[in-house]
């Protein structure tokens, strides 16, 4: 008589480790919010912007949309990250609406 034992765990631990890559590969990358707009953003206000700072770069301000309307949200530093460049927040116009494309490190 065979023992079925190492078979059954060596099933056992392929069937976690296929559960586990498939977890892995399955969950959605770090999800945002899509914010659209029925109408364009208004020209965007002038800001002073605050003398340099070591280490950080200057995110302008930008208009968000809120409950139905634009709303100022002013601008604010960004912690550099060594490498990369600061790509500004902006909005892009799909066909009668308007896109926030979020701001990024790239």
């Amino acid at each position: 008589m065979t023992s079925t034992k190492p078979l059954r765990l060596a099933s056992l631990a392929l069937a976690v480790a296929l559960a586990s890559g498939a977890a892995l590969t399955s969950a959605p990358a770090l999800a945002q919010a899509v914010i659209v707009a029925p109408v364009a953003p208004p020209p965007p206000r002038v800001e002073v912007v605050p003398a340099p700072r070591a280490g950080y770069v200057w995110d302008q301000g930008r208009w968000r949309w809120y409950r139905g309307r634009y709303v100022w949200v002013p601008g604010h530093w960004q912690t550099v990250r060594p490498g990369y460049h600061w790509v500004p927040g902006h909005w892009v116009q799909r066909g009668p609406h308007w896109r926030w494309v979020e701001g990024h490190w790239a």
